[in-house]
C-alpha cells in the first residue's frame, strides 16, 4: 500500500513524469529507434517542466497582485485553492485518495477502449484533485472502504473521457485540428464560455485580427502587449495601495518600480508557458500515434489548459481580465446574500478565464473572448460557495476546490447523497 500509495501521489501525479512516460510508450509501441524514445521522452518531460516553470513564475506574481488587493481593501472571504483543500484532506482521505486515482486512470483507459470517448486525460495533478474532491464528497455522502474507492474510481474515470469529450467540438475551432483534447477540469466554463461565444459575437472577428496602427505595430507582438497590459494593472493597483502595503510583498523595493518589475515578469512567465507547449506538442502528437493505434484506437491525449494559449495569446488576456472583472462583481452579490463570500483568486481566474476566453474568441470573435471569461468567472465564483456545505468537516477549512468542473461534480453527488439518504 505504501508503495501504491507513492506510485500515485508522487510519480503519477507529477504531469511531466506522466507524460514522458506517455511519450516512451507510445514510441516503443511505434518500435522507434533506442535514441528517438530517448530523446522524445526526454523533451517531453522537459517540455512539461519548462511549462511548470512558467506557471510558477505566473502564480508568483499573481499570488502577490491577490494579497495586495485583499490587504488594500480589507476583503474576508473564503479563497478557492485546488492545493491548499487537497492537502487537508489527505489528512484523513490519503490512502482512498491515492486508490480512487491510481483505479481512476484505469478506468480511463478502459472507457476509451471499450467506448466512443477516445481520451486519455494526461493532466495529472487535475486527476489527483478530482480523486480527493471524489474521496471527500462520497465519505461525506456516508460512502467508506470499497464501495467509496470502486464508486470514486467508475466516476473518476468516466469524467476523464466526459469532459475532453464535451469540450472537443470546441477545442476543433480553436486549433484547426482534432490531434488533441482538453484535459482540464475546468471544461464546463470552457464549453459555457463557448456557447456564450456562439451567441453573443462573431467568430469572424477574431482576437487575434485587432486592428492596430502603424505607430502602435510594437503591440502586435502578443508578448509585449502582455506585458504592457499587466505593467498597467500592477502599476494602477500598487499606487492605489500605497508604499506600506506593497511593501509587505516587495522586499524592500520601491512600490512603483515593484509594480513595474511583476508586470514583465508575469509576462516572462507567460512566454515560458508558449515555450513548454511549443516542446510538449513537437512530442507527444506523434508518439500518441502509438498508443492510438495499438492500445486504444482512435485515442487522442487531453492535455492541461495552457496547451490552448498559443492559438489566441490576445484572447487569453481578454478572458483573464473579463473572469476576474466578473469574479469581482459576483464578490460583492455574495455580500449581499446568504452565500458564503468567495474571493476572486487570481490563479484561477488567469489559468481558467484565459482558456474560456480562447474558447469565446474560437466561437465568437473578441466579444466572445469578454463574455466567455465573464460568464467563467461568475461560474467560478458562485459553484465554490454551492460547493461548501457539500465539503462537510473541510467546508470550514476557510477554502474551496476552485475550478468549475469540481463545483459541478461535488454539487450533484451532495444532491444525490441528500435524494438518497
Amino acid at each position: 500500500m505504501a508503495f501504491f500509495e507513492f506510485l500515485m501521489n508522487e510519480i503519477l501525479s507529477l504531469p511531466e513524469v506522466l507524460i514522458g512516460v506517455i511519450v516512451m510508450v507510445g514510441l516503443l509501441l511505434q518500435r522507434a529507434a533506442i535514441a528517438k524514445v530517448f530523446s522524445g521522452t526526454v523533451k517531453a518531460i522537459i517540455g512539461f517542466v519548462i511549462l511548470g516553470a512558467g506557471a510558477g513564475v505566473l502564480i508568483g506574481s499573481l499570488d502577490a497582485l491577490g494579497g495586495i488587493i485583499r490587504d488594500r481593501f480589507d476583503i474576508q472571504g473564503v479563497i478557492p485553492n485546488n492545493e491548499a483543500i487537497v492537502a487537508l484532506a489527505q489528512q484523513t482521505l490519503g490512502t482512498e485518495t491515492a486508490l480512487i486515482m491510481g483505479f481512476g486512470f484505469l478506468a480511463n483507459i478502459l472507457y476509451a477502449r471499450f467506448t466512443p470517448l477516445k481520451y486519455i486525460f494526461l493532466t495529472g495533478h487535475h486527476t489527483f484533485f478530482m480523486a480527493a474532491l471524489l474521496s471527500a464528497t462520497l465519505g461525506t455522502a456516508g460512502m467508506t472502504g470499497l464501495p467509496l474507492i470502486v464508486t470514486g474510481s467508475l466516476i473518476l474515470g468516466g469524467l476523464m473521457v466526459l469532459m475532453p469529450a464535451l469540450a472537443q467540438p470546441f477545442m476543433r475551432k480553436v486549433t484547426g485540428g482534432d490531434d488533441i483534447a482538453m484535459g482540464h477540469f475546468g471544461t464546463i466554463g470552457y464549453v459555457a464560455a463557448g456557447l456564450a461565444g456562439q451567441a453573443t459575437g462573431d467568430a469572424s472577428k477574431s482576437t487575434e485580427d485587432i486592428k492596430i496602427p502603424e505607430k502602435w505595430s510594437f503591440l502586435r507582438d502578443s508578448l509585449v502587449s502582455t506585458a504592457l497590459t499587466m505593467i498597467i494593472m500592477f502599476l494602477i493597483l500598487v499606487l492605489i495601495a500605497g508604499p506600506t502595503i506593497v511593501g509587505e510583498y516587495s522586499g524592500g523595493q520601491n512600490y512603483i518600480m515593484f509594480g513595474l518589475m511583476q508586470g514583465i515578469t508575469f509576462a516572462a512567465g507567460f512566454s515560458i508557458i508558449m515555450a513548454g507547449v511549443r516542446m510538449i506538442l513537437t512530442e507527444i502528437v506523434p508518439a500518441f500515434r502509438g498508443i492510438a493505434e495499438k492500445m486504444v484506437p482512435g485515442a487522442k491525449p487531453a492535455l492541461d489548459v495552457p496547451i490552448i494559449f498559443p492559438y489566441a495569446p490576445t484572447a487569453v488576456i481578454i478572458g483573464f481580465l473579463s473572469s476576474f472583472v466578473a469574479g469581482l462583481i459576483s464578490m460583492f452579490l455574495m455580500g449581499i446574500t446568504a452565500l458564503a463570500v468567495i474571493i476572486p483568486g487570481l490563479v484561477p481566474h488567469f489559468f481558467t478565464g484565459a482558456g474560456a476566453g480562447v474558447f469565446g474568441n474560437a466561437t465568437g470573435g473578441k466579444v466572445g473572448a469578454a463574455v466567455g471569461g465573464a460568464v467563467n468567472g461568475v461560474l467560478i465564483s458562485f459553484l465554490p460557495a454551492f460547493l461548501l456545505p457539500v465539503l462537510g468537516g473541510l467546508g470550514f477549512e476557510n477554502t474551496t476546490f476552485g475550478d468549475s468542473d469540481f463545483g459541478v461534480v461535488g454539487i450533484l453527488i451532495g444532491l444525490l447523497a441528500n435524494l438518497f439518504s
